[in-house]
C-alpha cells in the first residue's frame, strides 16, 4: 500500500519504511508526527481525495533536522562594468522515515500534525487531543514601549553604518548583540542576516 501526500507545497508517494527528505518541519529528531494531506491511498482498492482522502493520514518518525545540498547563483551583468555576484544557498530539510499509513481515524490518533517550521509550534496540536494551553494576552502597548528591549549588556549595533533598525533586530533574535559576537561571525555561513564584511570590521574596532 502507498499514500501520496502534500507538505511544504509538493508532493511525495510513499510506503511504510521509506525515508524521505522534505521542506523543514517545525520538530525534533525522535519524535512522530502525522500528514493528514493525503491525496491518493494506493493498493488493491485506490482512492482519490478530492482533494484530500477524508480520514487518512501518513505517520512518520523525525530522523534529523539537515540542509541540502549548496546551491550556487552567478549572474554576471553584461555592459555594467563586468558585474558579477554569487550567492550559495543551501535549503534547511527534515529527514524522515515513514511508519505507517491510516486508511482512516486520522483525527483520533493522537499524533500531532506535522507543520512547516515557519507555523507557530504551539498550532501543532495532535488531532482529537485535549485543549489547547490558553495563549498569552496579547500586549496593547504602543509607541516607543512596544519596540522590542535590547537585552542587558547589548551594544547599539545601529552604529556600524549599513545597520537599521530591521537588521539589528534580526542579529538579536539570532544572538548577535554585542560587537564583539558580530566581530566573530563568519559572513559565508551566517544565515540569519546577509552580513557585510564591512561590518565585521567596523565591529572589531568597536569592540576594543
Amino acid at each position: 500500500m502507498f499514500a501520496v501526500l502534500k507538505t511544504g507545497g509538493k508532493q511525495y508517494k510513499v510506503q511504510p519504511g521509506d525515508t524521505l527528505r522534505v521542506e523543514k518541519l517545525a520538530a525534533d529528531a525522535g519524535e512522530k508526527v502525522q500528514f493528514n494531506e493525503i491525496l491518493m491511498l494506493g493498493g488493491d482498492a485506490p482512492v482519490i481525495g478530492t482533494p484530500f482522502v477524508a480520514g487518512a493520514a501518513v505517520q512518520a518518525e523525525i530522523v534529523d533536522q539537515i540542509k541540502g545540498d549548496k546551491v550556487i547563483h552567478f549572474v554576471r551583468r553584461r555592459r555594467k562594468h563586468s558585474s558579477k555576484r554569487t550567492k550559495g544557498h543551501r535549503q534547511q530539510l527534515t529527514l524522515l522515515k515513514v511508519t505507517g499509513i491510516l486508511e482512516n481515524g486520522a483525527e483520533t490518533s493522537g499524533v500531532k500534525a506535522a507543520l512547516g517550521a515557519g507555523s507557530v509550534p504551539a498550532a501543532a496540536a495532535a488531532p482529537g487531543a485535549g485543549k489547547a494551553p490558553k495563549a498569552a494576552k496579547p500586549s496593547t502597548a504602543t509607541g516607543p514601549e512596544a519596540a522590542a528591549k535590547a537585552p542587558a549588556g547589548a551594544d547599539d549595533l545601529k552604529a556600524i553604518a549599513g545597520i537599521g533598525p530591521a537588521v539589528e533586530k534580526k542579529l538579536n533574535a539570532a544572538g548577535i548583540t554585542t560587537y564583539a559576537q558580530l566581530a566573530e561571525v563568519d559572513a559565508a555561513t551566517f544565515d540569519a542576516v546577509k552580513v557585510k564584511p564591512e561590518w565585521i570590521e567596523n565591529a572589531r574596532e568597536m569592540a576594543k
